[in-house]
């Protein structure tokens, strides 16, 4: 048997590799159009290994964060790469966010997430020194490692065991045929296998379109802005300290989370972004902007979230704003206590009617099998998406 995966972010090399670990006869081929392997969502991300607290129960993200992050945890302890469980505090700064702490926590156990406690103000202390709150949500297995050195492991482990990785090839469509699979690179060569799983990330939707495949749900990239806290004041944060999310807001809001070098950062929010793999603030890409604009899914989003838009947009212009937000959880934070950090970007399915695609969306077609919707916890669940996909993929 031939499989070929498309895609050399942290899911289609954690998918390749497994097939190679679990079908040693087959020969497995990985395609990146990028240089090098996890250039853009792999390694522009906050590095949580999220527990599974947010995840609606019997989503497959509730299904594979829970069973990835044990695979995480466990890859990299045999692999020796860093992976600290240094825990979340989920803190309710204000009486009208205890409602929605309470239904969190009976969410997060539904998901088992373990070692889940609730805590008030001075058992909050405790946990982290310098954060306030009037209660709070403390999960200790919440963890945090370096998803690039994940991806690198896995596709050295790729290579050992027979895979192939050729990088540098831009696929420009895959068909499905009745005896095989055809993958069409851009220099106009055609590749043919048993079977395909296509992890395109923030190309998923035009290559699916390219394919024949329906053009919905559409990728539109948002940025996420980030600043980080200076070396001397990285011990105001132990762990990782979140907000209380609000279902009615598109995305979560201002945390601050450790990173394995021992660095802090502050953020991120989420602004529109013009270019899918630009990570400046003033990146452009006329096509990538233009995708977004016409779309009507984004004008139906922008309209039904505006004073959220209007309050990223805020946060986007102003450090003062936007460290604002980060002192309710840690008063003692000043804006000279932050430096700019690099930014991320999310590369957000998106339906026609404005609905952001909030599980993840997988699909199969013939003898391919699609990622059309891939966010936040992808990178924590990559290894359970990875069994799933070849689940789906081979019978």
């Amino acid at each position: 048997m031939r499989l070929i995966v498309v895609g050399g972010g942290i899911v289609g090399v954690a998918t390749a590799r497994l097939a190679a670990l679990q079908r040693p006869e087959a020969e497995v081929l990985l395609l990146e159009r990028e240089s090098e392997l996890a250039q853009h969502q792999s390694s522009h991300n906050s590095g949580v290994v999220h527990a599974g607290l947010y995840y609606q129960p019997g989503s497959l993200k509730a299904r594979l964060c829970r069973r990835g992050a044990g695979l995480m945890r466990e890859l990299c302890n045999a692999k020796g790469l860093p992976y600290e469980e240094c825990g979340k505090v989920v803190i309710a700064t204000e009486p009208g966010e205890l409602e929605r702490l309470e239904r969190l926590g009976e969410r997060a156990a539904e998901n088992e997430v373990p070692g889940l406690r609730r805590l008030d103000a001075s058992e909050l202390r405790e946990i982290e020194p310098h954060a306030v709150g009037l209660a709070a949500l403390h999960s200790p297995e919440t963890a945090i490692a370096d998803f690039a050195a994940v991806t690198r492991a896995l596709a050295e482990e790729l290579a050992q065991r027979g895979g192939q990785l050729r990088l540098r090839a831009d696929v420009r469509d895959v068909r499905s045929r009745a005896d095989a699979a055809e993958v069409r690179l851009s220099d106009g060569s055609t590749l043919t296998a048993d079977r395909v799983i296509v992890c395109a990330g923030a190309q998923a939707d035009r290559l699916a379109a390219a394919s024949g495949e329906p053009d919905e749900p559409r990728i539109v990239p948002f940025r996420g802005e980030y600043w980080k806290l200076a070396p001397e004041r990285t011990g105001l944060v132990k762990g990782l300290i979140y907000p209380v999310p609000d279902p009615g807001l598109p995305f979560l809001g201002v945390h601050l989370t450790r990173k394995v070098d021992g660095e802090v950062w502050v953020g991120p929010n989420a602004v529109l972004s013009l270019a899918r793999q630009g990570y400046g603030r003033a990146s452009f890409d006329r096509r990538d902007a233009w995708d977004a604009l016409r779309w009507p899914g984004t004008w139906r989003m922008a309209a039904r979230h505006w004073r959220a838009g209007i309050d990223e947009l805020r946060r986007s212009a102003s450090k003062r704003v936007f460290i604002a937000d980060a002192r309710r959880y840690v008063p003692e934070l000043r804006s000279a206590d932050v430096q700019r950090a690099p930014s991320g970007l999310r590369a957000q399915a998106l339906d026609r009617d404005g609905t952001l695609v909030d599980d993840f969306r997988l699909s199969v077609a013939g003898r391919v099998c699609w990622v059309r919707n891939a966010p936040s916890p992808a990178a924590t669940s990559s290894l359970a998406i990875a069994e799933e996909l070849l689940s789906r993929a081979i019978a």
